[in-house]
């Protein structure tokens, strides 16, 4: 079943700082992802965001850099394939070996507040 791609953004600026962002991706019904192929694709989508950020800062060893606009744009389609490969590992996590991420994210988000990270 495919879900609808959403991101929503709520930015609330001055005394009560409330930023936050949902991202909704579907579950790739097409693949039969594992844990290890997912990791590794996680590590591959990592790598091609590192080096869209080496294209922007000029670090790619290449003698032409991408004007900021362009490489700007690339970051966030890396981003959003990173976005997209965690959450496949979600699934298989949920899937196949039974993890409740609800209770992962509640954790996450406790530890987040308790390092004064987030209110």
């Amino acid at each position: 079943m495919w879900e609808v791609t959403k991101l929503t953004s709520d930015h609330k600026l001055g005394e009560g700082l409330i930023v936050s962002k949902t991202v909704t991706l579907p579950r790739l019904n097409r693949l039969s992802p594992s844990l290890e192929s997912t990791a590794l694709k996680i590590m591959e989508e990592s790598g091609e965001l590192a080096q869209a950020i080496g294209k922007l800062r000029g670090l790619s060893g290449e003698r032409q850099r991408l004007e900021e606009d362009e490489a700007m744009q690339m970051v966030a389609q890396e981003l959003v394939d990173v976005a997209q490969t965690a959450v496949t590992m979600m699934f298989v996590l949920e899937e196949q070996y039974g993890i409740d991420l609800e209770a992962i994210l509640k954790e996450h988000i406790t530890k987040l507040r308790l390092k004064g990270y987030c209110d």
